[in-house]
């Protein structure tokens, strides 16, 4: 058995500890979607691959933008329930609908053993895929691993850039957590431990929920049902996510393993940039996309749990970097963990990152 070493920062010590995880048993559906980012999506001839060890790092800066007054979101405790609901075996439910705008506004959802004798956390599971391809489906392994841990999962589709550009597929992730919180007693959810877990395209929505939780923003849609139910998280973790498209070319000039072979975000035929409906460079909703922006007028922030490659040649680990500075800058709990010669969807983060995330997401939700 292969034994890889992390270090990781702990948040409030900003020290360095070693810390072993062995390779998880968890398969990757998702590597079908995201793996194929060098060949298919992005137009490149590969994502890298993870050699050496994982370390962590807290090097970059990133500035607080100011995000601007909202009107008062619904609070996290909206419609939360104190009893569970009694299950003797795993149950999971597919293509459950959590709003009623497009066929793709769906959840599967896989439901714990349970005594009753308490409401269970919930863990929402965004797939990735460019914001452009990928469905549930890709998170089923997680979702098994994580509901055998005692957690409910909800793993999320949402409308994609061929469907419907900017923000509607942000919108969609925002409903499916009002949702959760609306069927909380049927279901035995513990509405005031939620978690948003997500890759790729997807860490950028766990990202967006985890920093928008308690205020209004362009990601609100009252149409899409439960408006009155927060969609605030109370964890986040995201695995070689983007948090500001404007900044990620700049970035990919330091990653220097990938050479050529840099995704080019910038460009009107990129991914983000199809989905934001013109091209990032001048499209402008692009400032938008910057999650740092958010936290300034947040009331409340999760806990972040981020991971990164070194060698991400589709999302530069600049962005997480971006990211963890502003969210310390805040005030937030936030652990960054950097994986040296890791690329994008590298198989390295299943064998090295999933117990560390689960232990994060136990700790963090009270399991």
């Amino acid at each position: 058995m292969m034994l890889f070493v992390l270090e990781v920062v702990v948040p409030d010590q900003g020290v360095m500890v070693p810390v072993s995880s062995p390779p998880s048993q968890v398969s990757s559906p998702r590597a079908m979607v995201l793996a194929i980012c060098g060949a298919v999506v992005l137009g490149l001839t590969g994502c890298g691959s993870a050699t050496g060890t994982a370390s962590s790092s807290t090097t970059a800066a990133a500035a607080v933008a100011t995000a601007g007054t909202a009107t008062t979101a619904p609070t996290a405790t909206n419609g939360s329930t104190t009893t569970g609901v009694a299950r003797t075996a795993v149950q999971t439910t597919q293509g459950v609908a959590y709003a009623t705008a497009s066929a793709s506004e769906t959840l599967d959802l896989y439901l714990p053993v349970s005594d009753g004798s308490k409401a269970v956390p919930v863990v929402v599971l965004i797939h990735g895929g460019a914001f452009q391809m990928g469905d549930s489906s890709m998170e089923a392994g997680y979702a098994q691993q994580l509901v055998a841990q005692g957690f409910a999962i909800a793993s999320v589709n949402y409308r994609l850039s061929g469907e419907a550009t900017y923000p509607a597929g942000a919108q969609d992730v925002k409903a499916a957590v009002r949702w959760l919180r609306a069927h909380a007693a049927e279901y035995g959810f513990d509405t005031a431990n939620v978690a948003a877990w997500g890759q790729s395209a997807g860490g950028w929505m766990a990202t967006m929920l985890g920093a928008t939780g308690d205020q209004a923003t362009i990601f609100d849609d009252a149409a899409l049902g439960n408006a009155d139910q927060s969609s605030a998280v109370q964890a986040v973790v995201s695995w070689f996510g983007p948090t500001d498209f404007a900044t990620m070319d700049t970035q990919s000039t330091a990653v220097t393993a990938c050479g050529s072979q840099s995704q080019v975000h910038g460009t009107a035929n990129s991914p983000e940039s199809r989905w934001l409906g013109g091209a990032v460079n001048t499209s402008p909703q692009t400032a938008s996309t910057n999650i740092s922006a958010y936290l300034a007028a947040a009331k409340t922030l999760p806990a972040w749990y981020l991971a990164h490659g070194d060698s991400d040649c589709n999302v530069p680990g600049g962005q997480s970097a971006e990211l963890d500075a502003a969210l310390k800058e805040a005030g937030a709990r936030a652990t960054y963990v950097i994986l040296e010669g890791a690329g994008h969807a590298d198989p390295v983060f299943d064998q090295t990152q999933v117990q560390p995330t689960i232990a994060f997401l136990k700790e963090t939700l009270a399991m």
